[in-house]
């Protein structure tokens, strides 16, 4: 299998500033005639975070979200720093490591889900939607010209569950192909359904499409590699999400398994639907929002105000 290498660099540093707290004075008087002491802590995430969410790539649907809901929810004083995924997962990672405050944006499935205990924010304005599907979408043309790869892409489902294996192996070292590999070997009952009926190639080459968040890398190095045992020779590219539309739509790749709807790409679709074609949905259940490790006394995009 041939992969197009990659890599992410980037830095990211959050500054802190020590948050106030105010306690109530002493009532002499009291009925039992002993002294009650009362404190109210409050802490101000805003200052201690210079009012900054780290984003990922620019340009992204959760991005554009994100930045709705500043506006939304009159945050006036809050920025949405673009960084990558890498960057927004080593900020969190460092964060929570100090039990410091670090609000992300964030969307499940995603292997940090279960390496942190996190939640997402609510929101009552409904900026990010209800839960979202993971879509397949061909190039046109592609039935006709590789119609087993097309059937075995038509016919992909699986679970949050199936690809947080593959998620939480590859964060823990595996390698990506490795980790793909190993889950298609454990779940032949899964993959046989998909590839029913289709017939082995020699000689054909597929290329696959993605944007390179962690649950994208997953998918496809796993949906490759089921290719891949049917004879095809498989080269699978990562970029970002304007140009993963594009690629597809004017033929330049042949198929994508990233394409989450109906808010994160929603834009995108608007752009390129009529030159694609929409295989239907892989997984179910997706979601975006804003993110905070549990241990943050905040729950509502509202209490960033």
């Amino acid at each position: 299998m041939k992969l197009k290498k990659y890599g992410i660099v980037a830095g990211m540093s959050l500054a802190l500033v020590a948050a106030g707290c105010g306690t109530d004075e002493e009532d002499p008087g009291t009925e039992t005639g002993a002294d009650e002491e009362s404190s109210e802590e409050s802490t101000n995430y805003g200052e201690e975070l210079d009012y900054t969410i780290t984003g990922i790539e620019p340009g992204a649907g959760i991005m554009s979200a994100a930045e709705e809901a500043v506006e939304a929810y009159e945050l006036e004083d809050w920025d949405i720093s673009a960084s990558s995924s890498a960057a927004m997962t080593q900020a969190l990672g460092t964060a929570y490591e100090n039990e410091e405050p670090v609000i992300v944006t964030g969307w499940t499935p995603h292997w940090k889900f279960a390496a942190y205990d996190l939640k997402y924010l609510e929101d009552p304005e409904g900026i990010f939607g209800e839960a979202e599907d993971i879509h397949t979408f061909a190039r046109e043309g592609l039935e006709e010209e590789k119609p087993e790869a097309y059937t075995v892409l038509e016919n992909f489902h699986w679970t949050e569950e199936d690809m947080g294996e593959i998620m939480m192996a590859i964060n823990e070292g595996q390698n990506e192909a490795e980790a793909a590999a190993e889950w298609v070997e454990n779940n032949q009952d899964k993959v046989s359904e998909w590839t029913e009926g289709v017939s082995s190639v020699e000689d054909e080459e597929i290329e696959l499409i993605f944007v390179a968040w962690d649950s994208e890398i997953a998918s496809t190095n796993m949906i490759g590699k089921v290719l891949e045992d049917i004879g095809y020779d498989v080269t699978m590219t990562p970029t970002e999400a304007p140009y993963m539309f594009q690629a597809v739509a004017t033929g330049e790749a042949d198929a994508m398994v990233a394409a989450w709807l109906p808010l994160t790409h929603a834009h995108l679709l608007d752009d390129y639907e009529d030159d694609m074609v929409d295989l239907g949905v892989n997984l179910e259940g997706a979601r975006t929002g804003l993110v905070v490790p549990e241990y943050m006394d905040i729950d509502s995009i509202e209490d960033l105000k």
